[in-house]
């Protein structure tokens, strides 16, 4: 089941600040915390008053929370990888390891009595997810999350971030990725946004978020930088994390039975590929007994446009088909809707038999 998550700063935020973002994110379905001990001064009598009494409320909204720490932290901690006690102590969850210690030593911390979960670093295309397991971790405390990058252009590819997730995908491990909303703060001073990928950074938060759903392989998809606005979380609330949903804008007067078809059907990219098309097929089959009739036939159909068929396409009225390059119009297709335009690149990359709706 993929999950939403948030980030907070402990230092950078009052706790009643922390406790009011907690409380909306959990509304909207928000379930795990990412929470940053690089940045923090390194007091553990003070993290340790202040990190309880956020770490005890956030667990009464059902948060999972994890730590972000590297080996510089557990020496100015005086904390070893063969005890962990300090982290059970504060009340977290799990650690992420935003740099390695070597192999052994994270394989070792994944049996702490604790059942601590230990999080790796997944934006590093090196082999030292293989050492790991060269060493025989318990995998069921083991996961992998990528970075979020604050300075501009500084993001990593789809391809990057394809490579280095699915080799954790191989073993198992549950992944996760940042999303970054459009104006807030990280752990460091810079302000440019705070995504994973750099094709995110400028784009809105929900159409983000809608992209690592159509990748697919990314399990936990978490808001990097603090706040983001109502209208942004309102926005994200909408996302269906288990299938791609596209924004759609139908056009004016909109038939009851074509609307139904657009919004209330579950559609699948075909598994045999136009390159001019999304072809969406079963509602052709369901309402095979209903007319159709032509209404709204441009000349060109454009990229983003939403088409059910008519039934002067004899069996193919009601198909349902999303644009993906602009294509003169036989005159019998009705164009009811558009989708997007900032979302189309999702479109591109949808696999064969991908889900996706609209709304």
């Amino acid at each position: 089941m993929r999950r939403l998550g948030v980030s907070i700063y402990p230092e950078k935020s009052t706790k009643d600040e922390i406790f009011a973002y907690l409380t909306e994110a959990a509304k909207i379905g928000a379930s795990r915390i990412f929470s940053c001990l690089l940045s923090v001064p390194h007091d553990p009598a003070l993290i340790k008053a202040d990190f309880i009494a956020i770490h005890d409320f956030a667990h009464k909204l059902g948060y999972e929370i994890i730590l972000d720490v590297n080996p510089a932290v557990f020496q100015k901690l005086g904390i070893s990888y063969n005890d962990l006690s300090f982290f059970k102590d504060i009340h977290a969850d799990g650690i992420r390891l935003d740099q390695g210690f070597g192999g052994f030593q994270e394989a070792m911390m994944t049996f702490n009595p604790f059942n601590l979960k230990i999080e790796l670093n997944l934006s590093n295309c090196t082999h030292m997810l293989e050492t790991i397991m060269d060493y025989q971790p318990d995998r069921s405390n083991l996961l992998a999350c990528h970075n979020f990058y604050p300075h501009k252009f500084s993001g990593l590819t789809v391809d990057f971030l394809n490579r280095c997730t699915n080799v954790a995908a191989e073993y198992g491990l549950r992944t996760a990725a940042f999303i970054s909303c459009a104006d807030g703060f990280g752990p460091w001073p810079t302000r440019e946004g705070l995504p994973t990928l750099e094709i995110h950074r400028n784009l809105p938060i929900q159409v983000q978020a809608k992209h690592f759903v159509a990748l697919g392989n990314i399990d936990d998809i978490i808001i990097s930088n603090c706040y983001p606005t109502a209208a942004e979380l309102k926005a994200l609330a909408q996302v269906n994390l288990r299938q791609v949903n596209f924004s759609f804008k139908p056009v004016p007067q909109l038939p009851d039975l074509e609307r139904s078809i657009v919004l209330d059907e579950l559609h699948f990219k075909r598994g045999d590929v136009p390159a001019h098309m999304i072809r969406s097929s079963v509602s052709r089959i369901k309402y095979a007994d209903r007319n159709f009739p032509l209404f709204n036939a441009p000349d060109v159909l454009k990229r983003g446009d939403v088409v059910i068929e008519s039934s002067l396409y004899d069996t193919y009225a009601g198909e349902l088909q999303l644009v993906l390059q602009d294509m003169p119009n036989s005159g019998c297709s009705n164009v009811v809707g558009q989708v997007a335009p900032e979302e189309m690149f999702i479109a591109d990359i949808l696999k064969p038999w991908q889900k996706f709706s609209f709304i």
